[in-house]
Parts: C-alpha cells; sequence; structure tokens
C-alpha cells in the first residue's frame, strides 16, 4: 500500500535517501482512480527500494503548491528532496516500472 503523504510529513518523506514516488491524485478524478491499484502494487514491489506516497490534491495544499500540481493524475520522481522527473496522466504499470527502474 503506497504512503499517505500530506502537508505534515512531506518534510519527512522528502529526507528519505531513496527514490520517492509521489502520485498526485483525488477522489473525484476518473484517470486517478484507475492508477491508484497500480501504485499501490508498485508501492508493494518496491518496497524497502523505493518510498511510493500519494498525495490527496484536496486536503493537502500546501505539497500541491509547492510543486505547482495543476493537472492530475501527476506522478512525481525526487531524489534526494529534488524532482527528476514527472509524469502528467495516467500511464501503464509497465510505463511507470520503466520509469522507476530508469531512475533507480
Amino acid at each position: 500500500m503506497a504512503k499517505q503523504i500530506t502537508d505534515a510529513n512531506l518534510q519527512e518523506v522528502l529526507d528519505n535517501e531513496e527514490l520517492v514516488v509521489i502520485d498526485f491524485w483525488a477522489e473525484w478524478c476518473g484517470p486517478c482512480r484507475m492508477i491508484s491499484p497500480i501504485v499501490d502494487e508498485l508501492a508493494e514491489e518496491y518496497a524497502g527500494r523505493v518510498l511510493i506516497g500519494k498525495v490527496n490534491v484536496d486536503e493537502n495544499d500546501e505539497v500541491v503548491e509547492k510543486y505547482g500540481i495543476r493537472n492530475i493524475p501527476t506522478i512525481l520522481f525526487i531524489k534526494k528532496g529534488e524532482v527528476i522527473d514527472k509524469k502528467v496522466g495516467a500511464s501503464s504499470k509497465a510505463d511507470l516500472k520503466a520509469k522507476i527502474d530508469a531512475l533507480l
């Protein structure tokens, strides 16, 4: 299961040495609901190597503003606190795995 990332725990997540993958989503977003199970599966598959989490854009204004999220789903790939890549829109599991593997 992906970690729930909030305004309150973002810094703790960013302090992580591992690759961090954050899915920005909302309950009302159809494409977000499509990729949600994929993000949870990837969180289990990469446990201990990649921190994968989700941010509910309706509940975490500070995180959304910090990263300038305008469209969802958006997935950010972060290393040592810096965004190194991003993907906007729904993606397949194979696409996300390829991106994560390339960044590891």
